[in-house]
């Protein structure tokens, strides 16, 4: 009884009718079994137990259980004794329901087939095809021999008797997957419906490969050896009962006609060999001279058709190889070809797995040689392909010479090489042209800025050239000392007699050229027997190390760089930010001056930071190069938010569209306000966010901007794209200006930095490849231009719009006055977008009520119709079934038939006649 039950939830899908009108489709369970309760007031005690004791007799339970049972309560033993007996109507009833079922069923399989479009329509949209197939997809055994399951199927094939339904059935993904598996059923009618559906769907566009996939789903399904084996078994197999054996074989026939002859089998020889090579593989020519023993007319014609078309094919084969044998056609077709060899090696291997070889790998060279043939040029295959990914034309293209293959493999792995080292320097090289790019670029902007600021500043030269030589004249007179020796003394004649090379060579500060420590090798000074020294912090020199490895630079690398302000760019922003964080301090550094003499016994760290606490002025040069490393990114940051609040400071003074909106409203303001206040001259632009919140004392849904809007799209429609002149308000509202002053702030302290330290360098004595004063100056240069452009931008933008509009610059930061500005925008935007709503919807209703009227005067007309001419047919039905029918009875093929005939007459049969042909030639088409 358990599959019955869950069974009766499957079906809940069924349409319910009621009356004579279009049946309502409800797609819940309308059991009336399922809410089924017992109310009936609890007897008196001698009743009820009475009635209890029978019921526990039936049980037949033990002493001690029996005695459990009555000791229950008179509540619990009447429960128990109403869910027995529900039990046992619900099983008196099953009967009835199972009935109840098939008839709703049927009903709807009517209804799909009669009633008008609007009702498929309204199936479709509930989803009903679904419903269908979940219910196949969910039958139990039972319910799968039963006439429900027939039924089911005749639902689907009035759904396809109409071209809506139709489509939504070929549409659907596993429409023809899951009604395929419905042959596996005993119920001769339900398969004759299935194969119907198929071989139907074989003849439609689009509809041959898709039961071709069925097929191969089925195959699965089913546990079969190939996708037609079970329709071979029932071809072969007998009944008993002759009337729906011959019927169940006339299907399997045609449907078997139809996946031979239609879609790509109806032009595409090969196709047709193919397929047809299937069938008989599972022995279907014994099949077909046993089927002709039935007589049976409409059986025999899909017969003959299969015949004829096979012997016509043969024909055709025939002529193409000129009538030889099959192995000289083979010898023929590759004699002049230098693939013989490679055709006639194939044989002996074949030999060799006749005896030893699985099913399977016979299988796998089956469906190769499939593909080989049926795929076109473009590796399509007219049927599923066997193997998936398996492409032809790719794989002839890929049986290249194994030597070559070989000898290129080596040189594209000798280029793969060359190219990676080729592409490391090129992206060095890339990355020093692009660097040294952009700064030329900002150097060239920056000079054509300075070009026009020298022309104005030559003159002030001029002047104080003149001012410049009476000063040096005056001071020359007295870097001189009057009344002392060194008035007398002259050093410069001195400079020319001494020999300043040997001097310095003598008395050099540091003269020991010590052998420097290697970076990759003192990561593993473990191996050395001089115990390491290291004065630094462990963790202090943990990370120093760290740092060190990723740099993968020794130190003199590392010095060379930093002198040189690293021109290569060796050293990445992030790399240097982290060098900063190891500057040498001045306790390190007393710490490393005490154990210099020791620096070959020094760790990694402490050796590093010894070497880099020699290099004058260490830390500020670090920190200048840091600076010009990031100083493009901090002004690339910076420009835009300045530009946008000036661009948006002159959008908001230049539009009229705004200039025109204020107008309208100040106007208003004062129509409100009079007798109040008087006439206003201007107002807080902090006023126009509250029209928003001002709503009509008529419709609360309207406020003061609606109304604006409405009267701008009467009066004022320029007004409505003041979006257009107002594009930079919402980046503007974003900038937090006192943010944007502390970094330029930070950029200007920055310079100055940089600008002293470049005075400090160019004083002292610099030794060899620094190149700080050179690369620093042209920096300095650039960088001051372009950031006094910066500054001058954001002295124009900063309160130029406030002081416009009339605000307190002390009491509003630019941020807030573009915000309400930007907040104000999107409120209009809102707001148009409100009313343009509220039309549409006033629309809309206009257009529903007068849909709801011609649909009243429509259903009006449809039942004058009805009741003129009750159950109207669909004009779209019935295609399917006449297809169905055409198929059924063969009438699909007798222009293929007559053709045949006629081309039989003219080859004169060339010898080729058997005895299946001569009773052929009996019929009379």
């Amino acid at each position: 009884m358990a599959p019955r039950k869950r069974n009766r939830h499957a079906l809940g899908f069924l349409c319910c009718f009621g009356g004579s009108d279009l049946p309502e489709i409800n797609l819940k369970d309308n059991n009336p079994l399922q809410f089924l309760e017992f109310s009936v007031p609890i007897p008196p005690a001698e009743e009820l137990n009475a009635r209890f004791s029978e019921l526990v007799d039936e049980l037949d339970l033990t002493d001690k259980n029996r005695e459990a049972m009555f000791a229950l309560p008179p509540e619990k033993k009447w429960q128990i004794y109403c869910s027995k007996k529900k039990m046992q109507t619900l099983y008196a009833f099953d009967e009835e329901e199972t009935e109840m079922r098939n008839k709703i069923v049927e009903d709807l399989k009517t209804a799909l087939r009669t009633q008008p479009m609007r009702f498929v329509t309204r199936f479709i949209e509930l989803d009903g095809l679904t419903c269908l197939l979940n219910f196949l997809k969910s039958m139990d055994y039972e319910t799968s021999e039963s006439r429900i399951h027939t039924s089911v199927i005749g639902c689907i094939k009035a759904l396809m008797n109409n071209s809506q339904g139709r489509a939504h059935v070929l549409a659907h993904p596993e429409s023809i997957n899951i009604i395929s598996q419905s042959l596996r059923t005993e119920n001769i009618k339900t398969k004759i419906a299935v194969l119907e559906i198929l071989g139907a769907v074989c003849l439609v566009p689009d509809g041959h490969k898709k039961v071709l996939q069925a097929m191969l789903h089925y195959q699965v399904y089913a546990a079969e050896r190939t996708r037609f084996q079970t329709l071979l078994n029932e071809l072969d197999r007998s009944m008993g009962r002759y009337r729906d054996e011959v019927n169940l074989k006339t299907a399997i026939m045609s449907f078997i006609n139809a996946v031979l002859n239609a879609g790509a089998g109806e032009d595409n020889l090969e196709f047709r060999l193919h397929l047809r090579y299937e069938f008989l593989m599972l022995g279907i020519q014994p099949v077909i001279d046993k089927l002709r023993g039935h007589e049976n007319a409409t059986l025999d014609r899909h017969l003959d058709f299969f015949e004829m078309v096979r012997n016509e094919d043969d024909l055709e084969l025939a002529k193409r190889f000129d009538g030889k044998s099959r192995w000289s056609k083979v010898r023929g077709m590759s004699s002049h070809l230098s693939s013989l060899p490679t055709l006639l090696g194939i044989v002996p291997y074949c030999h060799y797995k006749r005896n030893g070889g699985h099913f399977q790998q016979w299988q796998l060279l089956d469906r190769i040689l499939q593909q080989i043939v049926l795929q076109d040029e473009k590796g399509d295959d007219p049927d599923i392909a066997p193997l998936d990914n398996f492409n032809v034309k790719n794989i002839i293209k890929m049986l290249v010479n194994e030597n070559e293959v070989k000898q290129w493999r080596d040189q594209a792995e000798k280029f793969r090489k060359e190219h990676t080292e080729l592409m490391s320097r090129l992206e060095k090289k890339e990355r020093e042209c692009e660097i040294k790019t952009q700064e030329k670029d900002e150097m060239m902007k920056t000079l054509n800025k300075m070009k026009d600021k020298l022309q104005k500043e030559s003159l002030e030269l001029r002047q104080t050239r003149d001012q410049m030589t009476d000063l040096v004249a005056q001071f020359n007179e007295f870097s001189k000392i009057h009344g002392t020796i060194w008035h007398e003394i002259d050093d410069l004649k001195a400079f020319r007699v001494l020999d300043l090379e040997d001097f310095e060579k003598m008395f050099s500060a540091y003269q020991r050229h010590q052998k420097e420590m290697g970076s990759t090798e003192d990561l593993y000074l473990s191996t050395r027997k001089v115990k390491e020294l290291s004065v630094i912090d462990g963790r202090r020199a943990q990370n120093c190390v760290i740092l060190l490895s990723k740099l993968k630079l020794s130190n003199d690398e590392i010095k060379r760089a930093i002198l040189k302000m690293d021109e290569q760019e060796d050293l990445a922003k992030d790399m240097l930010e982290q060098l900063l964080k190891f500057v040498p301090e001045k306790s390190d550094i007393d710490l490393l001056e005490e154990h210099k003499h020791e620096i070959d016994r020094m760790a990694r760290a402490d050796r590093f930071l010894y070497e880099m606490s020699r290099i004058d002025h260490y830390q500020q040069r670090l920190q200048a190069l840091f600076f010009k490393k990031k100083f493009p990114e901090r002004l690339a940051e910076c420009k835009p938010k300045v530009e946008a609040i000036l661009l948006a400071s002159k959008e908001l003074t230049r539009s009229k569209r705004l200039k025109q909106l204020l107008e309208v409203v100040l106007a208003f303001g004062n129509y409100m306000n009079k007798g109040q206040r008087g006439s206003a001259y201007g107002f807080k632009v902090s006023s126009l966010n509250k029209i928003a919140d001002t709503k009509s004392s008529i419709d609360r849904n309207i406020t003061l901007l609606h109304y604006l809007i409405m009267i701008f799209e009467k009066n004022y429609t320029d007004i409505l794209d003041m979006q257009s002149e107002l594009q930079h308000l919402p980046e503007a509202a974003k900038v937090n200006l006192m943010e944007l002053e502390k970094e330029v702030n930070n950029i200007k302290t920055g310079l100055k930095a940089v600008e002293v330290e470049l005075d400090y360098q160019k004083r002292r004595m610099r030794e060899a490849g620094d190149r700080f004063v050179p690369v620093m100056s042209d920096f300095i240069t650039v960088a001051s231009f372009s950031f006094s452009e910066l500054d001058d931008l954001l002295n124009e933008a900063r309160d130029k719009a406030l002081k416009h509009f009339g605000e307190n610059e002390g009491k509003m930061q630019p941020d807030e006055f573009f915000g309400i500005f930007d907040t104000f925008l999107q409120s209009f935007t809102e707001a148009k977008q409100d009313l343009e709503n509220m039309r549409k919807k006033k629309e809309e209703e206009e257009r529903r009520a007068r849909m709801e009227a011609m649909l009243k005067e429509q259903r009006e007309k449809e039942r004058r119709q009805k009741k003129a001419k009750a159950g109207s047919i669909s004009e779209e039905s019935g295609e399917f079934d006449d297809l169905v029918s055409a198929l059924r009875s063969g009438e699909v093929f007798d222009k293929d038939l007559s053709k045949l005939k006629r081309n039989r007459k003219r080859s004169g049969n060339q010898g080729l006649e058997t005895s299946r042909e001569r009773a052929v030639t009996k019929l009379n088409y």
